[in-house]
């Protein structure tokens, strides 16, 4: 996946080095049983009431990587400002979601993997981590749903219709042009960034394939 327009991008290139892990995180059997209509619901319901928790702790990460951009680089506050402002209707989403499917969210305590990921996302409210981190890691966390949930619609699909709205929210075509615009901004960061910096960058990125994987295992199997 590149970014309109960037040839040889610093994250495209990473996408191929780490292309297999990338894989792992983008095309994950938990993902894949959607798009093929064999997920057993239970585990939806697992992700879906775990995620809620993971979006209510990604708001002080927005924040965070909103911060960095008012001291950083301001000509990028009104596409950080749209993840921001997309997160209450997110928030309420799921809210009605875990009301069709009988979850009761105030129940729900997040589990290993989940713990595990909002310690990563609490990380980032340190004042030596870098923007270009930041928003590095804000771009492959939303293009691994973008990208996971995107081909659970596309042609060929037999997901489920109950699971269609799911998958069309971070599989949408507009979707995917956010998360083409928060690559086009991480790149410009990296260009200007320098190599050990970008090396940290680069750490982050794998880091969020592996939490990611993580996550989606957890789903899966309650770990």
């Amino acid at each position: 996946m590149e970014g309109d327009g960037v040839e040889a991008s610093t994250t495209a290139a990473w996408i191929e080095r780490h292309r297999q892990m990338y894989e792992r995180a983008t095309r994950h059997p938990f993902t894949v049983s959607i798009r093929d209509g064999t997920i057993d619901l239970s585990t939806f319901k697992r992700w879906l009431s775990q995620d809620y928790l993971f979006v209510r702790e990604f708001v002080a990460f927005i924040a965070s990587v909103l911060l960095k951009c008012c001291k950083q680089d301001s000509s990028d506050m009104e596409i950080i400002l749209g993840g921001v402002a997309s997160i209450s209707d997110e928030l309420s989403w799921f809210k009605n979601e875990a009301a069709k499917w009988g979850i009761d969210l105030a129940s729900v305590s997040p589990l290993k993997s989940n713990i595990e990921y909002h310690r990563f996302l609490r990380s980032f409210t340190e004042p030596e981590i870098s923007y270009a981190v930041a928003v590095t890691t804000f771009w492959i966390i939303e293009t691994v749903y973008q990208d996971s949930f995107g081909f659970c619609i596309q042609e060929g699909n037999k997901t489920p219709p109950e699971l269609l709205g799911t998958c069309q929210r971070w599989g949408s075509a507009e979707f995917k042009k956010y998360c083409q615009s928060l690559q086009r901004i991480a790149d410009r960061s990296l260009a200007n960034a320098p190599a050990d910096a970008v090396k940290s960058v680069e750490e982050a990125f794998v880091r969020v394939l592996e939490l990611e994987i993580g996550f989606w295992e957890m789903s899966s199997s309650q770990s």
